[in-house]
């Protein structure tokens, strides 16, 4: 009876270990973030490397009031509103930020779109401000139509993964798969060849987009929308062994809801945001604690 107990506890312990790996959140529940003196919607968050920060945007139902904005940690649920990224903002939609070690914040813009097919830009960030945008060189949208809408700076600053969409009209992209470009000089990139390679088990005829990395680049998040109608935006994970090979096929994250754009913390949670009774919140999801990310901030 003992042995047979043992064997029990052995199968469960490793059909656990099983399940972690494939669901390192597995048994976590989602936890609400507050950001104070805030009472707007909260999308794209991003981490600043340090973990001080909470990088975010406005709700982009309106793109010409589509702000990025931010706020300081309290502790990993609670942020106080610093107000908007001075230096940041047009009179278009700015959003989907992200940062480097250096301090170089990296951003979404339509504001040169239908001069130049550029939508993602950069500036050094000092103290709440930034100081001249620009857009990266390099990585004009192939054609009017396509855009550059989603994007994540890898902690390093030389790998920028992005998606591409082909939009016809409105706010949902007809196609969108993710790609990699990679730093050559100073505000200049180029297309990785081996993009569809890197993600030939990711990018589908669904839409994917709104990549984040580990600091390792070995783990991807993203969200995936079906084209089914009434679909719902959900949240994905893929790893690799080496940064160099393609992810492995993805696996969905157990999330209710409508849920977009994680972001990765230092301790291996991930923040996202959700539409909930027609607001954008952000949303914490702890990793299991015998499922530690393999790389960390």
């Amino acid at each position: 009876m003992r042995l047979g107990l043992v064997a029990c506890l052995f199968i469960w312990v490793g059909a656990l270990a099983s399940a972690r790996a494939q669901d390192p959140f597995a048994g976590q529940a989602p936890q609400r973030v507050t950001i104070r003196d805030y009472v707007g919607d909260a999308m794209e968050p991003f981490l600043s490397r340090d973990g001080r920060y909470l990088f975010f945007n406005t709700s982009n139902d309106d793109p010409a009031h589509t702000d990025l904005l931010y706020a300081e940690r309290i502790d990993p649920v609670t942020f106080r509103s610093l107000g908007p990224v001075l230096g940041a903002n047009s009179p278009t939609l700015d959003a989907v930020p992200s940062m480097d070690r250096q301090s170089r914040l990296y951003f979404v813009s339509t504001r040169a779109y239908d001069q130049t097919l550029n939508t993602l830009f950069v500036a050094p960030f000092v103290n709440g401000q930034v100081y001249d945008p620009r857009a990266l060189n390099g990585l004009a949208a192939p054609a009017r139509g396509r855009l550059h809408f989603d994007a994540e700076i890898s902690a390093d600053g030389r790998s920028l993964y992005f998606a591409e969409g082909l939009f016809w009209a409105g706010a949902v992209p007809w196609e969108a798969d993710l790609f990699i470009a990679r730093r050559y000089a100073e505000g200049r990139f180029a297309r990785d060849a081996r993009s569809s390679a890197i993600f030939a088990r990711i990018n589908t005829s669904a839409l994917e987009y709104a990549p984040a990395l580990s600091v390792d680049e070995r783990e991807l998040f993203f969200t995936r929308l079906g084209r089914m109608p009434l679909s719902q935006p959900s949240i994905w994970r893929a790893a690799r062994p080496d940064p160099r090979v393609a992810f492995s096929a993805p696996t969905r994250l157990d999330l209710p809801g409508f849920v977009e754009a994680p972001t990765l913390a230092a301790d291996g949670s991930i923040y996202y945001h959700r539409r909930l009774d027609g607001r954008f919140i952000i949303y914490r999801l702890r990793r299991a604690p015998a499922a530690a990310p393999a790389g960390a901030r």
